[in-house]
């Protein structure tokens, strides 16, 4: 058969030519690189360079806390072991709200205000994770604009990777190493759903909830829970038309205030409004968080509550480890899937199905 049919007697006078061989599409002259690994550091080495506010040191160690990798969990926890001396002196803000309350842009103008007095400001901002794809935009630097570029902030966004109520489980030692860097000013944003508001409070001196005016949904804002926890409360977006409805649900939380007993701290907590976005009322609210610390360190409370906490995050680990230590057993592996199939083929009840599981774990232990 012929390569090219067209070129024979018959098809006189068209001639097609072979062509010419193409080149590469790929640049012979082009040395592919290795891109270069990025050398892990020693325990000492973190340290060092922690202790010291290297800020890219303190990035590459909080990576750290936040692997679920054995061996970095382990120069982890030396690390953060041996930058405990160093922590302890920062004053730690806790920020709610509700999604759209304005948080972020609170944040990077209460971060710029705090600054302007002198010291260093780390912002951990807990970004909640997708439940499907467990993955997270972590987009709170783009919306801390002044902040983010500031040489005096330090601005971590961390998945809250489904753990309780969206904070992110290593929030807690990732204050130690912010503290031991330098940073005096440490502020906890929550994504402002579930039990989240809980768990900031436990590792924070004062607790800040942002609301908003305006919306129709004042009164869904006073909860017994996070109203509890509140030593402050302040309404966003007060400017404008705005301003009347902002002072209409301030006074509506003052009222609510008054129908529950005085907080442990002894402080009664105070509410106030403002605007985030054209930066009104900031100076009140920092005067509002400055004389809270002045009662609290007089009365003893500040210290009583550090304690507490330090309590709390001792038997939240034993339970977190304890938890981890029962379910990656093989054993019970294995039986967890047929316990589960006997549940739903009601053949055993959900508590004797738990029971059994719990004794052949104890059985292990022995």
């Amino acid at each position: 058969m012929m390569e090219h049919p067209e070129n024979s007697e018959e098809y006189k006078g068209l001639t097609v030519n072979a062509g010419i061989e193409q080149p590469s599409t790929v640049n012979p002259y082009l040395k592919l690189r290795k891109k270069p690994r990025r050398r892990e550091f020693t325990v000492d080495e973190f340290v060092d360079g922690i202790v010291k506010g290297n800020v890219t040191v303190l990035s590459q160690a909080v990576t750290m806390v936040e692997s679920l990798k054995p061996e970095h969990q382990a120069i982890a926890q030396e690390v953060i072991e041996k930058c405990l001396p160093y922590s302890g002196n920062s004053v730690r803000i806790g920020i709610s709200g509700v999604p759209g309350a304005g948080k972020s842009t609170s944040i990077d103008v209460f971060g710029l205000h705090v600054l302007e007095k002198g010291g260093k400001l780390a912002v951990l901002a807990i970004d909640p994770s997708s439940e499907r794809t467990k993955g997270s935009i972590l987009g709170d630097k783009t919306r801390m604009e002044k902040l983010s570029v500031h040489p005096k902030a330090f601005i971590r966004p961390s998945p809250s990777a489904g753990s309780l109520g969206g904070v992110a489980r290593k929030t807690r030692e990732t204050i130690i190493l912010c503290e031991a860097a330098g940073f005096d000013k440490i502020f906890v944003e929550t994504v402002g759903v579930g039990q989240s508001e809980t768990a900031v409070h436990s590792m924070v001196d004062f607790f800040l909830l942002i609301q908003l005016a305006g919306t129709g949904d004042e009164l869904q804002g006073i909860k017994r829970g996070i109203m509890e926890m509140a030593d402050g409360i302040v309404i966003n977006k007060a400017d404008g038309n705005n301003i009347e409805k902002a002072n209409l649900a301030a006074s509506h939380f003052r009222n609510a205030l008054h129908l529950f007993p005085t907080p442990d701290s002894g402080w009664t907590p105070k509410v106030l409004t403002y605007s985030g976005f054209y930066g009104l009322g900031i100076k009140e609210i920092w005067d509002m968080i400055d004389e809270y610390f002045v009662f609290v360190k007089k009365n003893g409370y500040f210290d009583y509550r550090r304690n507490e906490q330090a309590k709390y995050w001792m038997y939240e680990t034993i339970n977190e480890h304890l938890r981890d230590s029962f379910y990656n057993n093989p054993t019970i592996e294995t039986m967890l899937q047929a316990k589960e199939q006997a549940v739903l083929n009601g053949t055993q009840t959900s508590f004797v199905a738990a029971k059994h599981l719990l004794d052949t774990y104890y059985q292990l232990l022995k």
